[in-house]
């Protein structure tokens, strides 16, 4: 299919590009292939290239092979390891809601993905980079599908070629001493009964915040007033030490 294709020495073979345009009209499936839960992609075998680039291989001086290997001397040249760092930016497609629904929730729901660090850990962890796969990895085997029967152990399930972005941690409520540390288990707390998810919604969007302030009731989702009522905490008498819980830490800000 690619036999029009330009490739001549006037082209840059030094320098792999996902986002060529006769790269990305490849499968991802069609040069990264999984044999097992290893959390670092693997390169591509000799196959996955020769389709397409047999006169590059049998071409003195052309520089693709030290793409893969460190050293082209020898008959058996050593590969790289496989980069940390892409300069092409991949997203992340996730749905939230779809995961804690089904066969596709996890055993742990939440704390699967995203785990308490430190005793008054205001958020929680967001699982990034190669190390996040293996949390994947647990249900996304390389032979996995989904109960429709679609394929879902390829790079093509979860990412782009597209900007990522990461979740923002900006939100008002970070301004407040809240602790996450304790607000779980111990306090009979799960992870619904502060966030709501809402399916198909943009990434920033997916789960709800709670609404920290001014104790008030809101009409968004929940509220610290939902739990904070008179009759849990902040005592009948609104008093100062119970105030005191949510705003001493150094984190604070009065909101404008």
């Amino acid at each position: 299919m690619f036999a029009a294709s330009p490739q001549g020495p006037d082209l840059d073979y030094a320098n792999f590009k996902h986002t060529s345009e006769r790269h990305a009209s490849l499968s991802c499936t069609s040069c990264h292939q999984r044999s097992d839960n290893s959390a670092t992609p693997r390169f591509p075998g000799h196959k996955a290239c020769t389709g397409c680039h047999l006169a590059q291989f049998v071409t003195p001086n052309v520089p693709m092979c030290v793409i893969c290997h460190s050293d082209v001397n020898g008959s058996n040249p050593p590969l790289k390891s496989f980069p940390a760092k892409f300069s092409e930016r991949f997203n992340v497609r996730f749905d939230h809601a779809q995961h804690m629904a089904g066969s596709a929730r996890p055993q742990n729901g939440c704390s699967a993905c995203h785990s308490r660090l430190g005793s008054r850990a205001a958020g929680l962890s967001i699982p990034t980079g190669f190390a996040a796969h293996g949390q994947c990895y647990a249900c996304h085997t390389p032979t996995s599908k989904s109960q429709a029967g679609r394929e879902i152990a390829s790079c093509g399930v979860c990412h782009d070629e597209k900007p990522y972005a990461r979740t923002a941690t900006n939100a008002r409520a970070f301004r407040f001493a809240f602790s996450h540390a304790k607000h779980g288990p111990g306090q009979r707390l799960a992870c619904a009964d502060c966030h709501l998810l809402t399916a198909g919604a943009p990434q920033s969007h997916q789960v709800s915040s709670p609404a920290a302030v001014e104790h008030f009731a809101s009409a968004r989702g929940q509220s610290c007033l939902t739990c904070h009522n008179g009759k849990r905490s902040f005592g009948g008498d609104l008093a100062f030490r119970d105030c005191r819980r949510c705003h001493t830490a150094t984190s604070f800000r009065m909101p404008m």
